[in-house]
């Protein structure tokens, strides 16, 4: 049988089957289309950031043969998978089947998932402390920082597996469960990570914090530093001590004990705030402290206030009972309430993580060398701050969408491309209505420039 003659039969059937379904015709086509036609945008980000050429001056690995993929590529697609919705290295397969992608970040190809876990699995923890603090070292060079408040943090990330590192640790939603136990540094003005370490899962919070901080002043100068905020796993003389040699100014949730509950049991000279909200000071010293340090101590009556936060210490004693307390260690001379809603916004510090979690995959992308998954760990964080430049500098919001909003408004964009003469044109499928508003994010970023507007209030 001919193939004219083959084409004819496949005709005829084609439409035979449309006389029967009643519905629209179909037909095939073999130009590549793309449903991410968006992501232009990111690539002028990426060009005007200049983070590739500077991940090109650092030792990352590169391949022994000629025939390998280029680490840049590897990295830039890594993002895309990210920005689109990726948690797992599987979820980088579906870069390779769109034509259109490659084009506008000017790919020749796109690395299988295995060439994507063989350039994770060749970091060490050398190659991974010398790539991300110089890359973000750079990226915040060029944000106006005069000054801002560093929030410490830490998370649970959930293993199901043997992976290096994954330890049996503090879990509070899978007890028992094997797991890693991250530690973040963000920039609470700029809603960006400056530094992260992966660490075992039955690491506590504050372990090895010291060299953590120090690493993270390489990223950012400590005087541009104004408030260092963290939960009650940092609550130490030593942490404390720390940061007055930096002279840093710091408010820390406190780990309470029984000194500490007898201290808020005598506590008398309660300043009521509003309707069912208390609020003291008291100095405090624990037998190992070299000096005496200032506590604040807020109180909440929960039959005035049933979702009032804190914790209830006095269950026995009937003056007490209805009360629950939140207790702050600082070495700010501001008012007790100042202290108070200071801390309060440390909050969004938690906010971040679950975005992360929930819609970068943070949790995901896990190898079996422990620094293999802190890289891949490190690079989701860079992937962040990326994307959380775009939504100050390019949306400016001011409610910040997340990254499910921004994919489905901004990325999700059918497109195409064709030949004008020699050059390639990329052909967006946007209604009329819609042109103006793109037409304004493509002019910001062409004109978007170091020192970078973020952290405006717009």
């Amino acid at each position: 049988m001919t193939n004219s003659l083959r084409d004819w039969g496949k005709k005829m059937l084609h439409e035979e089957l449309i006389k029967k379904s009643g519905n629209i015709p179909w037909e095939y086509t073999s130009k590549p289309v793309s449903a991410w036609g968006g992501m232009r945008l990111m690539k002028e980000l990426i060009d005007k950031t200049e983070i590739s050429k500077e991940l090109e001056k650092l030792p990352i690995p590169y391949p022994k043969s000629n025939r390998g993929y280029n680490p840049i590529i590897v990295i830039e697609s890594f993002w895309v998978c990210v920005w689109l919705g990726g948690a797992r290295f599987a979820h980088t397969a579906l870069l390779q089947f769109d034509k259109v992608l490659q084009d506008i970040f000017a790919w020749k190809k796109v690395p299988s998932v295995s060439t994507y876990t063989r350039f994770f699995n060749k970091f060490t923890r050398e190659i991974a402390d010398k790539v991300f603090v110089n890359l973000n070292k750079s990226f915040f060079a060029k944000i106006p920082l005069s000054s801002f408040t560093l929030d410490l943090d830490s998370s649970v990330i959930n293993r199901y597996g043997e992976q290096e590192g994954s330890k049996r640790g503090y879990n509070p939603n899978k007890k028992g469960r094997n797991s890693h136990h991250p530690l973040m540094a963000f920039v609470a003005d700029l809603r960006m990570t400056a530094n992260a370490w992966m660490r075992p899962g039955n690491t506590s919070s504050s372990n090895n914090v010291y060299n953590f901080m120090e690493e993270t002043f390489q990223i950012i100068d400590p005087a541009k530093i104004g408030l260092v905020r963290a939960d009650s796993g940092f609550f130490g003389d030593k942490f404390f001590d720390f940061l007055e040699n930096k002279n840093l100014n710091y408010i820390t949730a406190v780990r309470m004990n029984a000194l500490l509950k007898q201290a808020v049991l005598d506590t008398r000279n309660w300043l009521s705030l509003d309707d069912g909200i208390q609020i003291a000071e008291m100095p405090y010293q624990a037998h190992s402290w070299d000096k005496e340090r200032r506590i604040i101590i807020i109180r909440q009556s929960i039959i005035k206030r049933s979702k009032a936060k804190g914790k209830t210490l006095f269950e026995n004693l009937p003056d007490y009972c209805s009360y629950r307390y939140q207790l702050y260690i600082t070495n700010l001379n501001l008012s007790m309430a100042e202290v108070w809603k200071l801390y309060r916004q440390r909050a969004d510090s938690e906010n971040r993580i679950k975005e992360l979690k929930y819609e970068f995959g943070m949790n995901g992308f896990c190898l079996q060398k422990f620094y293999a998954t802190e890289a891949a760990f490190r690079m989701v964080l860079v992937a962040y701050n990326l994307l959380s430049l775009f939504r100050q500098a390019v949306l400016q919001q001011k409610i910040q969408p997340t990254l499910a909003t921004i994919r489905f408004k901004c990325f999700a964009l059918g497109s195409w491309i064709i030949k004008d003469g020699r050059n390639k044109v990329l052909k967006l499928s946007v209604v009329a209505k819609r042109r103006d508003w793109l037409d304004g994010l493509f002019s910001r970023l062409t004109d978007l420039a170091p020192p970078f507007p973020v952290g405006i209030k717009f």
